[in-house]
């Protein structure tokens, strides 16, 4: 029974292909990883719709370049909506004819749930729900459901596979697992071709500044104090925004419906690696890191083995320092975009997570 489903699955994404111009919904597209993905879909041709709360994370500015784009331009359609309207999300689909769905829109800053967890619940599994109805009332051909490596809790040794436990350790980690979980339940129950992935830390241009580059790269440009946890002995695997998106592309196309798949940038440093070169390319001393207390269970190190999606045949094509090194240099070069969101909503919450542990 369900060969029979994942050979229909096929078949419908073939027809998809072949019958018109494809349609994709981007949820979350406005934010920092979604807009990078509504680009690289609107510069292979799909109509691409997306559909943003637009929290503080969800910045319009990130698509104005699809929208002015030679070959972009018409292929946009934004909404402004949260996922977990239902009414909301069937006019979008109802409407837009949607072919393919990937999923992007979710609450993801580990500090921030720390802080408060309902709105990581709502938008992370709630909103998933709603959304995977919506795609088996319109029968959409792939529903990708973007997760984390951060499912599977610290890895002191090795490197996590698709098939080992998932064993989330803060509020965001263990919703986006519920919400991934839930939308593999829809493949087993109800045939729906979903395929999840669990990419490693991801950067690049247009991130929020609350995680740790951009927080970083844009203290040191304006010469504050860099807030460093604990040792800053803390493994990530770092992954560029370009890379992250083109693997979900390749996915949408070559992954199998029902399964999982890790997405690693193959660039394990630790966060104190990671400050020292951002201090580097901006000419800035090291007497600008702060040592500050660690956040409450603070997972020590992400490892995820990406042999599964090699043996498909994806590599990333971005080096770490470069990539690294080309960010910084962005966020150098690009104050008029991040400048006016360190003010307000940022500067509120900025206090309430660093302000004891930097004296301010």
């Amino acid at each position: 029974m369900r060969d029979g489903l994942r050979n229909t699955a096929h078949k419908i994404l073939s027809m998809k292909q072949t019958s018109k111009t494809q349609t994709i919904l981007v949820t979350g597209g406005a934010g920092f990883i979604g807009s990078h993905f509504a680009r690289l879909a609107a510069r292979r041709g799909m109509r691409v719709i997306v559909l943003d709360k637009l929290t503080y994370a969800g910045n319009p500015e990130n698509l104005e370049d699809i929208r002015r784009g030679r070959k972009t331009a018409g292929l946009l359609e934004f909404y402004r909506g949260d996922i977990c309207n239902a009414e909301m999300v069937e006019h979008v689909f109802a409407r837009e004819g949607i072919d393919f769905v990937v999923n992007f829109a979710a609450e993801t800053h580990v500090d921030r749930s720390l802080l408060g967890a309902g709105s990581f619940i709502d938008t992370d599994v709630r909103g998933v729900h709603v959304l995977l109805e919506a795609c088996l009332r319109h029968k959409t051909a792939r529903f990708i459901q973007v997760s984390t490596d951060e499912v599977y809790g610290s890895v002191a040794e090795g490197s996590s596979k698709e098939s080992d436990t998932l064993s989330p350790r803060n509020p965001y980690s263990a919703a986006k697992t519920g919400g991934e979980l839930l939308a593999r339940s829809y493949w087993t129950s109800h045939g729906l071709p979903v395929i999840v992935t669990r990419g490693s830390n991801t950067y690049g241009p247009n991130q929020y500044p609350e995680k740790l580059l951009p927080l970083f790269a844009t203290n040191a440009i304006d010469g504050q104090p860099l807030p460093l946890y604990g040792d800053g002995l803390q493994v990530r695997d770092w992954l560029h925004a370009t890379d992250h998106c083109s693997a979900i592309f390749f996915l949408m196309e070559k992954g199998e419906p029902g399964e999982a798949y890790n997405v690693p940038g193959g660039n394990e440093r630790t966060n104190l690696e990671m400050t020292r070169v951002i201090l580097d390319e901006l000419g800035r001393p090291e007497s600008l890191i702060r040592r500050v207390e660690d956040r409450p269970g603070h997972d020590r190190r992400y490892s995820i083995d990406g042999s599964k999606l090699r043996a498909l045949g994806w590599r990333p094509a971005v080096l770490w320092e470069q990539g690294v090194r080309k960010t910084v240099r962005w966020y150098a070069e690009n104050g008029s975009w991040w400048r006016p969101l360190r003010s307000g909503e940022f500067l509120e919450y900025y206090k309430r997570q660093y302000g004891k542990r930097l004296g301010i």
